[in-house]
């Protein structure tokens, strides 16, 4: 039976901050996204890592889509992936040195041969990683290759689970099976994400949490007024900069839908959930953690 994601729940998660900290004490997210025709998905992603309580944000990002996050969040670095695979990856691997965390597809154009090579090594060579939209398209489409590594990582000394974030299309495409089609969601999610030993958060509007052990969370807060495109992006940097703080993935995930869930409930009180958008999401995370013991 899943248990409710609450708010005495994902107080008790609340990652350390020191006093005395600086920057390079509550780590680096590193995005890895955007695409010419997409590029406020990045923008999105990196802007809520930021409000996250993360040290520092990069965003690793095809040239022509850096524009975008330039001018609408300056406090993140940019970085361009360079026009080959070789390329791409070596820069790759320079930022992760560097880097606590990595997310992954906000934005990605999953045609791009650059986009499957980088998701192939970061879930072989990320400790910490969350994997979303054009990411996880890819590894449906190449699940023969992706689902094994998925497994090897866990098992790897210093890896924690990765940690996917498909909507329910996105799920639907992850679990395109018989015996998957027969679940409910909530088996669907437990059973994908112990076969894989992953965590796997299934966006809804009662979103499922499953973690790598067959453990199931329902979220409790939320409103229609994050019905909207962007929503997603914004929900991954959040759990990005949750677990390049530390966090484990599964704590990551449940804290990071929940907050999500909340602010997007005081922006809708505050603004209407008509007329709220996902930029306005992470302007409500001062408060949202305030009213869960976060300080």
């Amino acid at each position: 039976m899943p248990d409710n994601i609450t708010s005495q729940l994902v107080s008790s998660l609340c990652p350390e901050r020191p006093a005395d900290g600086h920057k390079g004490t509550f780590g680096m997210a590193l995005i890895i996204a955007g695409s010419r025709y997409m590029p406020g998905a990045q923008t999105l992603t990196a802007m809520s890592a930021l409000r996250s309580g993360v040290g520092m944000v990069r965003v690793f990002a095809p040239d022509d889509s850096l524009m975008s996050t330039s001018i609408n969040c300056p406090c993140a670095l940019l970085s361009a992936w360079g026009d080959t695979v070789s390329s791409a990856l070596r820069q790759f691997d320079m930022y992760l040195k560097k880097a606590t965390a990595v997310g992954i597809g906000p934005g990605l154009d999953e045609k791009d041969p650059r986009s499957y090579a980088l998701l192939q090594h970061a879930v072989i060579n990320a400790p910490r990683l969350v994997i979303d939209a054009g990411a996880l398209n890819i590894l449906a489409r190449e699940s023969r290759v992706f689902y094994p590594l998925l497994r090897e990582r866990a098992d790897k000394e210093g890896f924690e689970p990765a940690v996917l974030t498909p909507h329910v299309g996105e799920f639907r495409r992850l679990t395109a099976s018989e015996e998957a089609r027969d679940m409910s969601l909530e088996d669907s999610c437990m059973h994908f994400a112990l076969q894989n030993k992953c965590v796997t958060v299934a966006k809804t509007h009662k979103t499922i949490v499953s973690d790598a052990e067959g453990k199931c969370y329902i979220n409790t807060v939320g409103c229609d007024g994050l019905a909207k495109g962007g929503s997603g992006d914004v929900l991954t940097g959040l759990i990005t900069g949750f677990l390049a703080q530390g966090m484990k993935a599964d704590e990551a995930a449940i804290a990071g839908v929940y907050l999500h869930g909340l602010s997007g409930d005081l922006a809708s009180d505050d603004i209407g959930r008509r007329v709220m958008i996902p930029e306005d999401i992470p302007g409500y995370y001062d408060e949202a953690f305030a009213k869960t013991g976060w300080v």
